[in-house]
């Protein structure tokens, strides 16, 4: 683990940077298979995002406050530009960060994501308030975790991939997730997805109901240049259901932009 200033970080291997920005209910322990099968050809960089883990909070928590700080841990990893994996919140935070600082992005991996909140008619407030009640009656993120993973995992989440993601859940203040909860309503990019220049590899689960994959196709229509790959059989959290399958996509699209695979379909299932 690395700690600078107020972020921290845990990263490994050597190569062109990868940096992996993990959802709502996650911290950088929640991408362990993205590093241990990644790390051979990336250097792989796992954070977490301000107010979780041992990363200090920022006030207010805002959309534009994480894609500053995305930029902040660039600087203090000592990376000019790097390539972006993000997932559910994370993939937010991708695209917040590759309109507000696209000079320090190259590629983008979105998984299981949307380009704004609310697009099926959920009410923000009603969203939240069911959201923080389990904290405001007391609970911890570790109290609520494998039920909140269960209930958005597909059938392919195994016992111990269950067990990774519960313990980096675990490791969520109560604080940062309230602030997290707070901020992501307020997530919409569908009027300038058309400013992102960054080639983009878009993948959606075919189970997912949380970040359906009618999500996934705006985001793919609406990119400059991306493509959509739509997992059958997967739920919500295809980086830890179907890991090595997602690594090997992600492997694939980052080395074709170095020349080294060939051209990938623009929509595939």
């Amino acid at each position: 683990m690395d700690v600078d200033g107020s972020l921290a970080w845990r990263e490994c291997g050597r190569g062109e940077p990868v940096v992996f920005l993990h959802g709502l209910g996650g911290s950088r322990t929640s991408w362990e298979p993205q590093l241990a099968g990644l790390s051979a050809g990336f250097r792989c960089v796992a954070w977490d995002m301000p107010g979780y883990g041992v990363s200090a909070p920022v006030e207010p928590l805002t959309f534009a406050s994480i894609a500053d700080s995305v930029a902040r841990l660039l600087d203090a990893a000592g990376v000019e530009r790097a390539h972006l994996v993000g997932e559910s919140f994370g993939g937010m935070h991708a695209l917040h960060t590759a309109l507000r600082h696209p000079e320090r992005v190259a590629r983008l991996v979105l998984a299981n994501t949307s380009p704004a909140f609310g697009i099926d008619g959920t009410d923000p407030d009603a969203w939240r308030a069911a959201r923080l009640a389990p904290l405001d009656a007391g609970l911890t993120p570790a109290d609520i975790a494998e039920d909140v993973l269960t209930s958005v995992a597909g059938p392919a989440l195994g016992d111990g991939a269950l067990a990774m993601r519960v313990a980096g859940f675990a490791r969520i203040p109560a604080a940062g997730l309230r602030a997290a909860i707070e901020c992501l309503p307020a997530h919409d990019v569908r009027e300038r997805l058309g400013a992102v220049a960054s080639p983009a590899l878009v993948v959606a689960g075919e189970l997912d109901a949380e970040t359906p994959v009618g999500y996934s196709r705006i985001l793919a229509d609406g990119l400059q240049n991306a493509e959509l790959i739509v997992l059958e059989g997967v739920g919500h959290l295809a980086v830890s259901e179907v890991p090595q399958t997602f690594n090997r996509l992600v492997r694939d699209f980052l080395n074709r932009g170095r020349g080294l695979g060939p051209s990938g379909p623009r929509w595939a299932i």
